[in-house]
């Protein structure tokens, strides 16, 4: 089992930014001293549910603070950038840090973004499976050209090739955000993992990797590949001497964060959209995840993977919002939960 952090770099009422994003970037060193497998950086824009508008850069940073640990993206929108800059960001940290990048890729929302940076909403509702799918062929090839609906270019070489990196993998993995059927399928066809949200349990989980299963060996991929398929589950984690204690954390500090978080999400066309009750949101989380004792934490990750067949984790830490606990809380993920994962 490979246990990770999931940092968004998360702006709590009162907060800066800059607070914001130097909690991160603490949060993932002391990571690294705690013994976790990764961190995984969400990306967003414009709003204070998340401070990293650019998880890629965010990455390089860390991979040059760290010696071991594991960065991964969770997730570079696909909808904003265009696949090939995105591919060459990839392929850098690839070949740099000795193949210790995992690319971690998503659709978006319907949100301003898609204004701002000229992709629209049709890059969002229908460009998704062309953005990725050139995308991997950046990864995977020696030179890449396009005749798609949103991309045209004559071939060109792939420089920097991810395959020159002097890894045992020739390209960094890319792992697909998935939340329905369709990109439950998407990401099958192509034998990508996926990374399944946080806001879902175990069943629904299990029954996403089960889909994911039949469609991949439906359009024919490798037995070997399916088996070891290296999904990624998305949850809370909160260490406590006592339950009590670390949901009280959690519901003092997360529902203001998640409030002015969530509110602030601007959609591109005016639709109306729902918003979670964020104490009830909250309660949820720490209801399905690593919520309170060691033990328990333990107890209820390797349920998960069980239940789910899933082995990789990326959880979020820095749920209390304060620096000195998100350290601590990262520090006790380690000594005390991971031994008793072994």
């Amino acid at each position: 089992m490979r246990v990770g952090s999931f940092v968004l770099a998360a702006q709590f009422p009162g907060q800066g930014e800059g607070e914001a994003l130097h909690r991160a970037v603490r949060s993932a060193e002391v990571a690294e001293e705690a013994g976790l497998d990764t961190v995984w950086l969400a990306e967003h824009h414009f709003v204070p549910y998340g401070t990293c508008p650019s998880a890629v850069t965010l990455a390089a940073l860390l991979l040059g603070r760290t010696r071991r640990l594991r960065v991964g993206t969770a997730v570079s929108v696909l909808s904003t950038t265009h696949p090939v800059t995105l591919g060459e960001q990839a392929a850098l940290l690839h070949v740099t840090s000795g193949g210790r990048f995992s690319l971690g890729v998503g659709r978006g929302g319907p949100w301003v973004d898609l204004e701002v940076f000229g992709s629209g909403l049709e890059a969002y509702e229908k460009g998704f499976p062309e953005s990725l799918d050139l995308l991997v062929r950046w990864l995977r090839e020696p030179s890449v050209g396009a005749v798609g609906e949103r991309f045209r270019f004559r071939e060109v070489p792939v420089v920097p090739r991810p395959s020159e990196s002097l890894t045992e993998t020739e390209g960094p993995e890319v792992v697909v955000a998935c939340t329905s059927p369709a990109s439950v399928r998407l990401a099958a066809e192509r034998g990508l993992p996926m990374l399944l949200g946080m806001h879902i349990g175990d069943e629904e989980k299990a029954e996403m990797v089960a889909l994911w299963r039949q469609h991949a060996r439906a359009c024919g991929r490798p037995a070997r590949e399916i088996h070891r398929a290296a999904h990624v589950s998305a949850g809370v984690c909160q260490v406590a001497d006592r339950r009590t204690d670390a949901v009280e954390t959690l519901t003092k500090a997360m529902p203001g964060w998640l409030r002015q978080g969530l509110e602030a999400h601007v959609t591109v066309d005016g639709r109306a959209r729902r918003m979670r009750d964020p104490l009830a949101y909250t309660e949820l989380l720490c209801g399905l995840h690593p919520v309170g004792p060691p033990r328990l934490c333990a107890d209820r990750l390797a349920a998960t993977s069980e239940r789910t067949g899933i082995s990789r984790f990326a959880l979020l830490v820095e749920g209390s919002g304060d620096l000195a606990a998100t350290e601590e809380n990262v520090r006790r993920l380690g000594a005390e939960v991971l031994p008793r994962l072994d």
